[in-house]
Formats: C-alpha cells, structure tokens, sequence
C-alpha cells in the first residue's frame, strides 16, 4: 500500500499539536518569524547566507523537538526534480567561464560559478521546504486566519477585503492536503480496476506516466468540492456582515516581540551575510 501513500509523504498543511516552546508564542509572532526567514532565503543570492539559514533551521528542528522523519520526509518527492534543476543550472549556466575551471565536457566549460549557482539553487529549494514544513506543522488554519487578519488590519482602512483574502489563503492551504487524500482514493480504484501502479518500476518517464490518468477526476473532483463550500458558506451567511467578531483573542507579549526581533535578526543575517 506504500505506492498509494500521497499524503504520506506531503507533510505541508498537516498541524500537529506538539507540546514545544515554540507553540506557546503568539501566532502573529510566528507568522512574522517565518515571513521574515522565508523571505530572506528567497531573496538572498549568498551561498554562505544560504548555508547559514539552512543550519539555523536544521538547528531549530533539533532543539524544538520536531519528529526528524516526518519532517525531513517532505524532501523525498521533490529532491529529484531539485537534483535535475541544479544539474541544470550547472550545465547552462549564464555566467559561464567565471572562475577556476574544473572541467570540460566538449565545448561547454564547467567552472567555479556554476557548481556555486547548482549548489545555491539546490540549498535554497531545501530551506524553503523545510521552512514551510515547520510552519505548517505548528501553525493551524484558525491561527493563519485569526493572525494574518489581525497582522493585515490596518489595510481595513483603505477599504481592503482583508478577511476575504485570508479566507482564500486559508482555503488554499487546506486544499493541498484534501488533494492528496482524493489523488489517493482516485488511484487506489483505478487499481482496483486493473490500472498498473508499481512506482518502483521504470524510469522517471513511468512514474509520470502514472499520474495522467489521476489529472482529469482530480480536476472534477476538486470544482464538485470548491463548489459545495461555496454554497455552504453561502448557506452560512459568509459575507453578510462587514465586522466579524472573535472568540479567541491573541495578546502579544514582551517575549513574543523577543522572538520576532531575533527572527528578524536572523533574517538580516541571511540577508547580509558575510558582512
């Protein structure tokens, strides 16, 4: 049953109540922590910030107690295609000919810069996943909806739907686990029926192949559901009343502030790093 574990291995939107310091905190604290590191991994074009951001976050995952093999299992679906991506920054690299050249494979040149440019990819790809896999393992959807609409409050005075685009965050992020369960329901009946589903047989090519026949009812399948939660929330009332009200009331404290300034701190690190 291992070849129709998609949810096994898409650890993405999946919370678990861990018992850690780090669920303590205010969750606006922790959006603007994660906000802060993911932005500085996406923008920094530093190896060395890189590196030194993916240490943070490994260092993180040990001190905070995190389950090592469910997190690091987000890196087992992706890593190929990572692989092939770097492999491919290094071989049609556009700064070519920077460098100390290592070797020659007919007329292409492979030197320093682009082992530097596969290296920068590959780490940056790495941190991100891992990133996103702490913040959604320790931020529910009712903390993303009641944080992010606090956090963006003050656009309420320009007129801006605040609530409606969290609500549409919070959808999306819902529906990348919802995906994978009905990918996995519509596979384990086409199996069923006699369709072949080996992942460890074939190339890369099969493996693809495997996933065509699951496009098309995964489509109908997800608008059949976008549009039952449209009319339940319709029948709910959504959006008939311009102030919502909430039971849950967040306080920001004098130690939130303290992880949100050492985030941020990290995050110039990234940024800036070497100075």
């Amino acid at each position: 049953m291992n070849d129709f574990d998609f949810l096994r291995n898409l650890p993405f939107g999946q919370y678990m109540a861990l018992d850690i310091p780090l669920e303590r905190t205010d969750c606006r604290a922790r959006i603007l922590a994660f906000v802060f590191i993911l932005a500085a991994l996406t923008l920094t074009h530093d190896l060395t910030g890189l590196v030194f951001g993916l240490a943070v976050i490994l260092v993180s995952l040990f001190v905070l107690r995190f389950p090592m093999r469910f997190t690091l299992r987000g890196l087992i679906s992706p890593l190929p295609f990572l692989i092939i991506l770097a492999l491919l920054q290094v071989f049609f690299n556009a700064r070519a000919d920077e460098g100390a050249t290592i070797f020659q494979i007919g007329s292409n040149v492979i030197a320093t810069s682009d082992l530097m440019t596969g290296a920068i990819l590959l780490i940056r790809f790495v941190s991100l996943i891992l990133g996103l896999t702490i913040a959604s393992q320790t931020l529910s959807t009712s903390e993303i909806t009641h944080g992010m609409e606090s956090l963006l409050s003050p656009l309420k005075l320009l007129r801006f739907p605040v609530h409606d685009l969290v609500v549409i965050i919070q959808v999306s992020l819902r529906f990348i686990p919802l995906l994978a369960q009905v990918a996995e329901r519509i596979a384990k009946a086409q199996a069923s029926r006699g369709a072949a589903w080996q992942k460890g047989s074939g190339g890369l090519w099969s493996r693809v192949r495997l996933f065509i026949p699951l496009l098309l009812p995964l489509f109908l399948t997800s608008l059949r559901r976008a549009e039952n939660m449209a009319l339940a929330m319709d029948a709910r009332g959504y959006g008939t009343l311009k102030e919502r009200s909430s039971l849950i009331e967040y306080r920001f404290g004098w130690k939130d502030a303290l992880f949100v300034i050492l985030s941020a701190g990290v995050a110039a690190l990234i940024l800036f790093f070497p100075l």
